[in-house]
């Protein structure tokens, strides 16, 4: 083939200077091609990627095991997870495959989405074990604060932008994205104030649990940002098929249980046992204790609470549990301070007792899990400042002694008499 006679290989056009082309080895291709093939190609991955969540989908059995490795404790919640995710990505594996599931007369069952809606105090394990279960799924995942969402019309987020970012998170992908997960976080910040603010627009709490009524159970959403168009026509997502879980630590329902369980244990008179004190619950798994009615109460709309069927409880965390989290996870604490320790040629080694002192601590700053790191910061912020610059750095072992600040930490060097003594 000469110069002048050099052409597409796919469509046939003729070389010019205006016109270059790629040269392969047995023949060439021009640039329209090239992007041609590239979209193709990128629309095999989309397919591919869109039955992701059903090949190999793990039972529930086998995903609470997978979050027993980055989760410690808070076993109901997990089976509840479990089996809520393993129905939900079962029942769209039913419709993607056009098959329903048979009855006794032959009549078709079209099964419905069972929204999750996880309380707990805060720093249980909520948004971690939403966010895990949508990486083992392998489908796209947002976290969305509802202390920033307004009604449509008003200064702020509205309820529709989550789905603007769900399809972010699925690379514009809308066929994927209307398979996500959506974890709404800090819902219970949407109660009602009271009964008094009748006659206002409460914009920012009672308005937008109404905003979400359609969004949560099922509806076409108009994405009407710029960009999100597609074939020159407006893009619009189905939200039946998404997954909602909304989280909140509920700081005051206690109040409502233990009034709800104590009713009628309580009395006055000349014969009233005043010794017995005992409680029918343990205070600590207070929030398994829940009903629809409480939630009511607390100041969720009725309307609200019926679109999330499962109703699950975390349990607060006790000082055996935050030691588990240090030492047990995937991505445990102590593990992580280790690595970063030896970035610098450090062992570094945590004593039982300095565990359980550093669980002591956390639990007395009330923010559960995540009051550990904060222990940890404090505790080793300035063994960190000063261990690059030490030479011959070999072994930092904490105790109980460190952890109460009674002496200072000590790094061992390369000299095996030498100890370095940090502060």
């Amino acid at each position: 083939m000469t110069e002048n006679n050099k052409h597409c290989s796919f469509c046939g056009e003729q070389q010019t200077p205006d016109i270059p082309l790629i040269a392969g080895i047995e023949g060439h291709i021009c640039e329209e091609c090239v992007r041609l093939a590239a979209q193709v190609v990128a629309s095999w991955g989309r397919r591919r990627s869109t039955t992701k969540p059903f090949e190999n989908m793990l039972k529930p059995t086998q995903l609470k095991e997978q979050l027993d490795r980055y989760v410690v404790d808070q076993g109901l919640a997990k089976e509840t997870l479990a089996v809520a995710v393993y129905n939900h990505y079962k029942r769209l594996s039913m419709e993607y495959n056009n098959t329903q599931v048979p009855t006794s007369n032959d009549q078709e069952v079209e099964i419905e989405k069972s929204n999750i809606l996880l309380l707990g105090p805060s720093g249980t394990g909520k948004t971690l074990l939403a966010s895990t279960l949508a990486r083992v799924v392998g489908v796209p995942f947002v976290i969305a604060d509802a202390t920033t969402l307004t009604q449509a019309g008003y200064v702020g987020e509205d309820v529709e932008s989550i789905i603007v970012r769900l399809l972010d998170s699925a690379d514009g992908n809308r066929e994927l994205a209307e398979w996500g997960i959506i974890y709404i976080d800090e819902i219970d910040k949407l109660a009602r104030s009271g009964e008094s603010t009748h006659g206002t627009r409460d914009v920012s709490g009672e308005g937008v649990q109404q905003a979400l009524l359609k969004l949560v159970e099922g509806t076409r959403v108009k994405l009407s940002q710029k960009g999100r168009k597609e074939s020159g026509e407006e893009l619009f997502i189905d939200t039946r098929n998404i997954l909602f879980i909304a989280g909140g630590a509920f700081a005051g329902l206690e109040r409502l249980l233990e009034k709800r369980m104590n009713t009628g244990k309580g009395g006055i008179g000349f014969h009233v046992d005043l010794s017995d004190t005992s409680k029918a619950y343990d205070q600590l798994r207070l929030f398994e204790e829940v009903q629809p009615e409480d939630l009511r109460h607390f100041g969720l709309i009725p309307e609200f609470i019926g679109r999330f069927p499962v109703i699950t409880a975390l349990h607060d965390l006790d000082e055996q549990a935050l030691v588990k989290i240090l030492t047990q996870p995937r991505n445990a604490l102590q593990r992580q301070y280790q690595r970063l320790f030896e970035f610098e040629g450090v062992k570094l080694e945590f004593t039982e007792d300095a565990l359980t002192a550093i669980a002591r601590q956390a639990l007395e700053r009330g923010t559960g899990a995540r009051g550990l790191r904060g222990v940890m910061e404090g505790l080793l912020r300035k063994v960190m400042y000063e261990m690059p610059s030490i030479d011959g750095a070999k072994a930092c072992l904490i105790d109980e002694k460190h952890v109460s600040q009674e002496i200072a930490v000590t790094i061992s060097c390369d000299e095996e008499s030498k100890q370095h003594q940090i502060g």
